[in-house]
């Protein structure tokens, strides 16, 4: 029973309902890793960068802002979608003020994770941190809005948690650490209570509109893919979970009915291995036109599949938030 709930709540689009039915969402606020990271890491002391070109090459005229995409993440269409504004910026940015975090923030930092040994790794914004830059938003909220106005904010607001992946890619499959401390499922186990102290934080804080997103197919990503030559590249079944993100497990497993030309290799560069330095400006073989790719680099999804999966989870999964 607990495997089953450790799954549903680890691998599965999550949506915590505790909400007024029909109030309206004044702001977007985010948590998570590189999947909806909008630049924070650009102001971090770390390698894991994604602020120059030719990331973010399709967005707002080429601006390269640390998303690591060639345009928009999910949160970026999520909140178009509920009409608050086209973006969400970054918290560490300093072309950012509170006028403009009112309406929308991200603290995610690329290649975090719950585990704060996940966070180690590339020197990122550990996940207990991103809640600690949350509190201090919260009192600039206050100062700005005042403190009836501010609560209704954040009462009201759609809370967007995305992370998990790093904890196994980045660590547990790749460092001895864990797996010598923790089997699959322990390990498992020790991510949802670190997620569910976090969610409980959150909502004693004052959220009360949360979504967690689920695991997406990290074997079908073209650097797992990669790693498993041997097997003809196919996805690596050992890190195929049950139904994790199943929109984007449709597009990769059927890429043509949603328009696409590829999905086992990434447009930047070879598309098999690189992202973040590796994927510069300066490597030829760099795809023209990235909306025939459903992967911008070997990790992460490009601005047409972040468009789709976003729609996919604003109709499923948050609709009635609108």
């Amino acid at each position: 029973m607990m495997c089953k709930v450790m799954a549903w709540l680890f691998l599965a689009q999550l949506l915590i309902q505790i909400l007024r039915i029909h109030a309206k969402v004044p702001a977007i606020i985010v948590f998570g890793d590189s999947s909806v990271d909008s630049g924070n890491n650009n102001q971090v002391q770390t390698i894991l960068k994604s602020n120059f070109e030719p990331y973010g090459r399709d967005f707002n005229g080429g601006q390269p802002t640390g998303r690591f995409s060639n345009g928009r993440l999910p949160p970026d269409f999520i909140s178009e979608a509920f009409g608050v504004k086209p973006v969400v910026p970054a918290y560490l940015d300093p072309t950012y003020h509170i006028t403009d975090f009112a309406t929308g923030v991200c603290f995610a930092s690329a290649g975090t994770g719950y585990d704060n040994a996940t966070s180690n790794v590339l020197s990122v914004i550990p996940f207990w941190k991103e809640l600690e830059y949350y509190k201090e938003y919260q009192k600039q909220l206050r100062d700005y809005l005042g403190h009836q106005k501010a609560n209704e904010v954040l009462s009201e607001s759609l809370y967007l948690i995305s992370l998990g992946t790093n904890d196994f890619l980045e660590n547990y499959y790749l460092l001895p650490g864990r797996r010598l401390k923790f089997s699959v499922e322990e390990y498992q186990s020790f991510l949802v209570g670190i997620a569910g102290n976090f969610i409980t934080e959150l909502f004693q804080l004052g959220a009360r509109k949360i979504s967690l997103a689920g695991l997406p197919p990290m074997g079908c990503l073209p650097l797992e893919r990669t790693t498993n030559i041997l097997s003809g590249r196919d996805c690596v079944e050992k890190l195929v979970l049950t139904n994790p993100f199943d929109i984007l497990l449709e597009i990769i497993q059927s890429p043509h009915s949603f328009g696409f030309e590829e999905a086992a290799v990434a447009c930047c560069a070879t598309g098999v291995v690189e992202m973040g330095y590796m994927c510069n400006k300066f490597n030829p073989l760099t795809c023209a036109d990235a909306d025939k790719y459903v992967f911008w680099d070997a990790f992460h999804p490009t601005e047409k599949t972040n468009r789709i999966v976003a729609d996919h989870v604003v109709k499923h999964s948050l609709a009635e938030f609108l």
